[in-house]
């Protein structure tokens, strides 16, 4: 099947709870080659301003994000999606409820770092809205790698005020 006829899955996105872990540890196994492990997601999702989602279709999580909720930005910590559901618009599906949550009164933009070497995500995001700002030298633990700071700001519609404010996740597909 080639990406153009590739079936688009609707999802439901909802709160992450503790039954869904085997299948969100599963899909991070099989996205990172340095995976978080359970202690990981437990640890980050126990803070208060730390929130997980999952998307969910035929009862099947099949991606999932974690992200933190600061005073005027929401910063993307882990994101990714089943393979056997990428480029079917789920990791889509995911970003637009994340912007739904942007306003021009509170939290006025996205922030993400992806590896320099995840040249789909880079793109997935580019195609999302997100653009890169700058790169972050040794970001990571594992390796002597790069990431590259990706933000998305938010448009206010037309007739709103946006006032910019002053005032950063691994990912794939």
């Amino acid at each position: 099947m080639s990406s153009h006829q590739t079936q688009q899955v609707r999802t439901h996105i909802r709160w992450m709870i503790r039954r869904d872990m085997p299948e969100v540890l599963a899909i991070e196994a099989a996205s990172f080659e340095f995976p978080w492990l359970e202690d990981d997601f437990i640890r980050c999702l126990r803070q208060r301003n730390c929130i997980g989602m999952v998307a969910e279709h035929d009862d099947r999580v099949v991606g999932f994000m974690i992200y933190e909720l600061n005073k005027s930005r929401i910063q993307v910590l882990n994101f990714a999606t089943a393979p056997d559901a990428r480029r079917r618009g789920v990791g889509t599906q995911m970003v637009r409820k994340l912007i739904g949550k942007l306003s021009a009164q509170r939290r006025t933009r996205i922030l993400l770092e992806v590896r320099e070497t995840n040249l789909a995500a880079q793109l997935f995001f580019r195609d999302n809205g997100f653009r890169a700002i700058s790169v972050l030298r040794d970001y990571y633990e594992d390796t002597p790698e790069d990431a590259y700071l990706m933000q998305y700001r938010y448009a206010p519609e037309a007739g709103e005020a946006y006032e910019p404010t002053n005032r950063i996740a691994r990912l794939a597909g």
